[in-house]
């Protein structure tokens, strides 16, 4: 995972040097451990975080009591839209993590100032609703093969922008928010696993798992759409 601090992340090249600067002046960096709550959906958000290494998870309680997981935020990802006033879902820790964390009212005045930086929020934005309309299309169709076989596609494609890129995949998640994200059973995913393992298109490895040939299978490329989860 990355090292650098969230502005350069979520910034890339296209910030200017002063934009980077106010944008590492405004940020508090903080620490989470594992498991730990971050925020919790419907508080008040009076402070806006960006992800600087690590992985978090991004999730609704539904009313029976079950969880909906709806993204896994990665190193340059803002926690939700930083104009909102209460947080529209929970995030936790998945592992340590680093963030930069600003005041909502002072961002937004900075945001406001800057169009370069008001660009990459509304390109974030835009990533962030391609991502849920892929995510209903992953919940809604397809065998869980398909859907976990998508899902472990797509999470390499994504770390592939932010690290070397590698057959190997790193599943710092567990199983069951693999499951919370897709809509599948813990057991269901297990099994799933296994049998992509006996295919042969997958090599189950300790915190992750090999491609073998997963992302050439009819399974993947016989899918109208290629999701950015």
């Amino acid at each position: 995972m990355p090292r650098a601090l969230f502005p350069s992340l979520f910034s890339g090249k296209t910030a200017e040097v002063p934009e980077l600067r106010e944008l590492q002046r405004l940020a508090t960096q903080v620490y989470f451990r594992s498991g730990k709550t971050i925020f919790s959906e419907r508080a008040v958000a009076d402070t806006v975080f960006g992800l600087s290494q690590g992985v978090v998870r991004l999730y609704k309680l539904l009313p029976d009591g079950r969880r909906q997981v709806l993204a896994f935020a990665l190193p340059g990802d803002f926690l939700g839209m930083p104009f909102a006033e209460r947080y529209n879902f929970s995030a936790d820790a998945i592992g340590e993590v680093s963030l930069c964390r600003y005041s909502r009212d002072d961002l937004t005045r900075f945001i406001q100032s800057s169009p370069n930086i008001m660009r990459l929020i509304i390109e974030f934005a835009i990533r962030e609703l391609d991502m849920a309309q892929d995510q209903l299309l992953l919940l809604g169709n397809g065998s869980a093969e398909e859907k976990v076989a998508m899902f472990l596609v797509s999470w390499r494609n994504r770390l592939a922008r932010i690290t070397p890129f590698s057959e190997t995949v790193p599943l710092p998640m567990r199983r069951q928010d693999i499951a919370d994200f897709l809509g599948l059973k813990l057991e269901t995913v297990s099994r799933t696993l296994a049998k992509l393992e006996q295919k042969n298109v997958i090599r189950i490895v300790p915190k992750g798992v090999f491609l073998t040939g997963l992302e050439h299978t009819l399974m993947v490329t016989g899918r109208t759409y290629q999701p950015q989860i």
